[in-house]
């Protein structure tokens, strides 16, 4: 293992991190999640929720003006309309009686989240990282599935650089894009924008998304600026030339920069492929639950606002997700979900027989596990 990402609860408990190869990793062998004893820590979407709900608080406070400058952060893209009918089925929920007797939801959901890194915006150049100067693309992609009945959830990462056939995609002067076979995933961002991302991503797992979140890599920097930074341990010198990070083996207490170069790393770590970057993103996102979890938000009115303020100014999501209200209402209705019960997991791959810097799907482990979803 080359790095750990560590996050104290209050009992001085560690996360182990994750080790990203084309072996057992890339068989999609499953983290322990957002681990805690005991249900101490939430999960991603709790704490989302737990953050917006005293965004809601404040905004009360202070006659509306927060609730409405937070909901204004927000980008949304019609997906839905955009895509029409041609998708897979919704995922059907079978309502039970405490479900109905709930205002809250409590079906199946499917959630595409993103990671963009646009490079053509002053903020994210600023940032480094390498790569192209111009244009956006998704250097994250995580399938969220949430069980009917919200009590258990899993998180599929796509690696990047797994080559896929891209459909045709609608653009937004009302032509399309052509089918593009061999192609790597993360360009049906750059082509197509987040409707092409979905549609891809619907493809090649022929699962219905019912939401999508975008959560751009600049506003990723503020809110760990926002929280205080997070705290790292290193098992090894990183030497990243490409994302610009270097770190001596040991323990560091890294700004929201040197917090994205990490998620950004894989060529100073591993085996530098995108499955060890994988592993450094999933384990840099528990420490940051984590801390964010156990950080008195609630009772710090000005660090409230500034997470917030930061969650919301980074966040495009779906017409169905683009509100406070909603966003609240998504983290409420998984109060009752465990953390022990979020699992995640790399969707399979193998070394692609026409380039080895590229994976396709391992089959038919990776069809398996998208059924399972379904």
């Amino acid at each position: 293992m080359f790095l750990r990402v560590t996050a104290e609860d209050e009992h001085g408990d560690h996360d182990e991190g994750v080790e990203g190869d084309h072996g057992e990793g890339a068989k999609g062998d499953q983290d322990e999640g957002v681990a805690g004893q005991g249900g101490r820590r939430r999960g991603l979407l709790k704490v989302v929720g737990i953050v917006f709900a005293g965004a809601l608080v404040l905004s009360a406070a202070g006659a509306g003006w927060v609730y409405w400058h937070l909901n204004q952060n927000i980008t949304t893209v019609d997906i839905n309309s955009a895509l029409g009918d041609d998708r897979p089925p919704k995922t059907v929920s079978t309502p039970s009686a405490a479900a109905s007797a709930s205002p809250l939801p409590s079906g199946a959901l499917n959630i595409l989240v993103l990671g963009s890194d646009s490079r053509s915006g002053e903020e994210n150049a600023a940032l480094g990282g390498g790569g192209a100067t111009s244009g956006a693309r998704s250097d994250t992609a995580m399938v969220v599935h949430i069980d009917q009945g919200r009590t258990s959830a899993t998180v599929v990462s796509i690696p990047r650089d797994t080559l896929v056939t891209r459909p045709s995609c609608p653009t937004s002067s009302g032509g399309t894009t052509s089918v593009a076979y061999s192609s790597m995933f993360n360009s049906a961002y750059s082509v197509g924008g987040p409707v092409c991302a979905v549609k891809t991503v619907e493809s090649i797992t022929d699962v219905r998304m019912d939401h999508f979140i975008e959560i751009d890599f600049s506003g990723f920097a503020k809110l760990v600026d926002a929280l205080g930074g997070v705290t790292v341990t290193t098992d090894e010198d990183i030497d990243d030339e490409d994302s610009h990070l270097v770190l001596k083996a040991g323990e560091h207490h890294l700004d929201g920069t040197q917090a994205l170069a990490l998620a950004r790393t894989r060529h100073g770590i591993g085996d530098g492929s995108d499955l060890g970057r994988i592993g450094l993103q999933q384990t840099l996102v528990k420490a940051l639950l984590e801390q964010m979890s156990d950080t008195s938000l609630l009772t710090d009115p000005t660090k409230l606002y500034k997470v917030a303020d930061a969650v919301t100014g980074s966040l495009t999501t779906d017409t169905g997700l683009n509100s406070l209200t909603e966003l609240m209402r998504l983290g409420q209705s998984l109060k009752s979900l465990p953390s022990d019960a979020l699992k995640t997991v790399t969707m399979p791959v193998l070394p692609a027989a026409s380039d080895p810097n590229r994976v396709v799907a391992d089959e038919p482990e990776a069809s398996e596990l998208w059924a399972s979803l379904r």
